[in-house]
């Protein structure tokens, strides 16, 4: 995909000394690999609220919903400083036109999930979200977000990326002139993908295009975006990506050879019990779909979702 792909993401991320100690959190797959596909537009809310480096730690202290920033040691209470900052933040990544974030674990500004919230006993609750990541979750709802460390969990990794490149997809349709026939085209691209990841929302999604021309295009297209991204938001499973296979290969019912649907059905097999990747299968069917010439299958994006040299399809 040639258009830039923007990532907002915390800039500690990236190698960049605005950590309270002064140091940073450099991931090397993030900035090496990623990097290669990622314009990162990088985020430190503790810096650009006005803070100092190096600076006081901070931790959130009181209820699960509405915690309290304060620094560690002397108690300064920073939240009102950050939740304006973050307020007016928010509205200039507006401009953006981000396609994901990838946050600091654990950070009291920045965390996705599971951070630590103190009671007024000093006793920590891991149910919390950092406060600039929770307005953003909270503004842009739809968008792809992930920490550096649940990055780490292939599948999640997968996901993560996946949603990114599907949003920049849609993003690109959005840029053109919005009507039924380009809709639905980008519809039956997407048929598969969809299928892999969500039968129920794939069904909702056809209802909705379907009806579409009784709808002015911007309420159906909010809508479509809607259900795409909660649709991709759930997991692939082994048997959703078999269910996916086999149903390609009804498209070669009369021209694979017999040894060549029995490679197929061996390898599916194979990708069942654990013992070979996605990709395999995968691999095998791109390369039917280019010796037989399958028209429809060549444009589903299941079978190309994503760069191949991120080899998120590699693991068993």
């Amino acid at each position: 995909m040639k258009e830039s792909i923007k990532i907002g993401i915390s800039s500690c991320l990236l190698g960049h000394k605005v950590r309270y100690d002064g140091g940073h959190k450099l991931d090397r797959y993030i900035r090496d690999t990623l990097g290669q596909y990622f314009q990162f537009v990088p985020v430190c809310p503790e810096v650009e609220c006005g803070l100092a480096v190096p600076r006081e730690s901070m931790r959130l202290v009181g209820g699960i919903d509405t915690p309290r920033l304060l620094a560690t040691r002397s108690g300064i209470d920073h939240t009102e400083r950050m939740l304006a900052w973050a307020a007016n933040r928010i509205q200039e990544l507006e401009k953006e036109d981000l396609c994901g974030f990838i946050f600091k674990k654990d950070s009291p500004s920045s965390g996705m999930l599971r951070v630590k919230i103190y009671n007024p006993k000093g006793m920590a609750e891991r149910k919390g979200s950092g406060l600039f990541a929770k307005a953003f979750m909270v503004h842009f709802p739809r968008l792809p977000v992930e920490d550096e460390g649940r990055l780490h969990d292939p599948k999640l990794r997968e996901n993560f990326i996946e949603r990114i490149f599907a949003l920049r997809r849609w993003r690109s349709l959005l840029s053109e002139p919005r009507n039924m026939g380009r809709l639905v085209k980008f519809h039956t691209n997407e048929k598969l993908l969809l299928l892999a990841h969500s039968p129920q929302h794939y069904r909702q999604m056809g209802k909705l295009v379907a009806a579409g021309k009784q709808m002015p295009p911007g309420v159906l297209y909010d809508a479509y975006e809607r259900l795409f991204m909660a649709a991709l938001v759930l997991k692939t499973t082994a048997a959703k990506n078999i269910n996916v296979l086999q149903h390609i290969l009804g498209y070669f019912k009369y021209q694979l050879t017999t040894d060549e649907k029995q490679e197929m059905l061996g390898i599916l097999d194979n990708y069942r019990k654990g013992d070979v990747p996605l990709i395999v299968p995968i691999t095998l069917a791109n390369h039917y779909v280019r010796k037989y010439a399958q028209s429809y299958l060549s444009g589903q994006t299941y079978l190309n979702p994503h760069p191949i040299a991120l080899q998120l399809r590699n693991q068993v």
